[in-house]
C-alpha cells in the first residue's frame, strides 16, 4: 500500500506538470494525431495518379495519335505537352515538369503495317523511384497493346479467329496474385511503417525530456523524495500517466487505419492490441535506457532522434533488410520499429501466429527491460549530478 500512494503521489504531481508544460500537449497529443491525419489523407488515393508525361510523336498517324490517347486515358498517366524533338522533352524532364515522354518516330506505322519492328522508345526520370516506375509501366504497356493491336488486325484479315489470334499474340496467360495488398495501396504499406515510426519518435523524446527536465530545473531530488529515493516507484509513478496518454492515441491511431480506413488486419483484434502495447512500452524503455546512458538533456534527446530517423530506413519496409550489407543487417536488430514492423506485418498483416514473430517479441521485450541496466545511473544522476545547458 506504501508504495501503490507514492506512486499516486507521483503520479499526481505528473499530471500537475503535463498541464502546465505545454510541450507535452503538442508533442503527445496535438502532433502525433497531425500526422495521423496527414499520412492518411495524403495517400488516401492509395496510388498516385494523373502523373504528368509527354509525348515525341513524329509519326503523326492515326495509329501513333490512337497510342498517345490511350496513355492519356491510363489512370497513373496524363499526357501534358507534346514535343517537337526528344532534346525539349529531355530538358522538360530535367526541369521536373514531366517525368517521362514516350518517343514515336517517324515511319513507325508504315514500319508496323509492313511487319519491320519499328523502335519506339520511352524516357523516364528515377529520380522519383515510386514515379519514374509507376510511368514507365504505363509507357511499357502502351508499347505493347500498340504492336498487339497491328498484329490482331493482320491476323483478323487472314481469317483467323479471335481465340486463336490471343494464343498467338499471348502465348503464355499471366496468373498474377498479389498476396495481401492485391490494389498496390501505398497508404496501407507505407502509413502502417511511418506513423508508428513517427509515433516512436515523440515517445522516445518524451520520455528523456521528462527525466531530463527534473534535472533541468532542479526538482529532481523533490521526485526522488516522494518515492524514499526508490526510484523504481519513482519512475513508475512518472511515467504512468504518459504511458496511458501515448496508449491512447496508439489505439485510436489503429481503431481509425484498421476499423473505419479498413486496413487489411488478418491477425484480429487482440493482436492489434497487443501490438500497440509493446509498442509504447518498448518505446518509452528505450527512451529512458538513452537518458541513463547519457545522463544529459540534450545528449539524450539527441540520442533518441537519431535513432528513431535511422529507424525508419532500418525498418525494410521501404529497402529490404536482406538486400543491405551485412554489418546494416546486424544493426537493425538495434531499432524497435524493425521488430514492430516484422510483427505488424507477421502477425496483423497477414495473420500468422504470435510464434511466427517470437524473436521480434523477445527483442521488443527487451527494449522495455533496458531501464533496469541504467537505473541506478538515473538514479545517481537525480541526486548528484548538476544540470549543464
Amino acid at each position: 500500500m506504501k508504495y501503490l500512494r507514492q506512486i499516486y503521489d507521483i503520479t499526481l504531481r505528473e499530471l500537475w506538470i503535463l498541464r502546465r508544460n505545454h510541450i507535452y500537449r503538442f508533442a503527445m497529443v496535438a502532433f502525433p494525431l497531425l500526422v495521423i491525419f496527414f499520412f492518411t489523407s495524403l495517400l488516401d488515393s492509395g496510388l498516385p495518379t494523373d502523373m504528368p508525361v509527354g509525348v515525341v510523336d513524329l509519326d503523326n498517324t492515326s495509329t501513333s495519335r490512337s497510342l498517345v490517347k490511350r496513355l492519356d486515358a491510363f489512370q497513373m498517366s496524363e499526357v501534358v505537352a507534346r514535343y517537337p524533338s526528344v532534346y525539349e522533352a529531355r530538358k522538360a524532364m530535367q526541369r521536373g515538369e514531366i517525368y517521362g515522354f514516350l518517343y514515336i518516330p517517324k515511319g513507325t506505322t508504315d514500319n508496323l503495317l509492313s511487319s519491320r519492328q519499328p523502335k519506339i522508345s520511352y524516357y523516364y526520370s528515377y529520380t522519383t523511384l515510386a514515379a519514374g516506375s509507376m510511368v514507365m509501366k504505363d509507357m511499357k504497356t502502351i508499347s505493347t497493346l500498340g504492336s498487339a493491336a497491328v498484329g490482331q488486325a493482320t491476323l483478323r484479315a487472314r481469317g483467323l479467329t479471335d481465340d486463336q489470334i490471343q494464343t498467338l499474340l499471348m502465348p503464355i496467360k499471366i496468373d498474377l496474385h498479389q498476396v495481401a495488398n492485391p490494389w498496390s495501396n501505398y497508404n496501407i504499406y507505407l502509413t502502417t511503417m511511418m506513423v508508428p515510426g513517427i509515433i516512436m519518435l515523440f515517445i522516445f523524446l518524451i520520455s528523456a525530456y521528462s527525466i531530463g527536465t527534473e534535472l533541468k530545473f532542479g526538482t529532481s531530488k523533490d521526485w526522488l523524495a516522494r518515492a524514499d529515493n526508490n526510484i523504481v516507484v519513482a519512475t513508475v509513478g512518472k511515467f504512468l500517466p504518459q504511458t496511458l496518454i501515448f496508449l491512447a492515441i496508439v489505439f485510436a491511431y489503429q481503431l481509425y487505419v484498421f476499423y473505419i480506413l479498413d486496413f487489411p488486419h488478418q491477425g484480429g483484434a487482440w493482436r492489434i492490441i497487443l501490438l500497440g502495447l509493446i509498442q509504447v512500452l518498448a518505446s518509452q524503455g528505450f527512451g529512458i535506457f538513452a537518458f541513463g546512458l547519457m545522463p544529459s538533456l540534450r545528449m539524450s534527446m539527441s540520442i533518441c532522434s537519431l535513432w528513431a530517423v535511422l529507424s525508419i530506413s532500418m525498418a525494410g519496409s521501404a529497402f529490404p533488410i536482406m538486400g543491405m550489407d551485412a554489418p546494416l543487417q546486424s544493426l537493425s536488430w538495434l531499432f524497435p520499429l524493425r521488430h514492430y514492423w516484422m510483427i505488424y506485418q507477421i502477425c496483423v498483416f497477414n495473420g500468422f501466429p504470435l510464434i511466427d514473430a517470437w524473436f521480434h517479441l523477445a527483442a521488443l521485450a527487451a527494449f522495455m527491460l533496458l531501464p533496469w541496466v541504467v537505473i541506478s545511473k538515473i538514479k545517481n544522476a537525480m541526486l548528484n549530478y548538476v544540470y549543464i545547458p
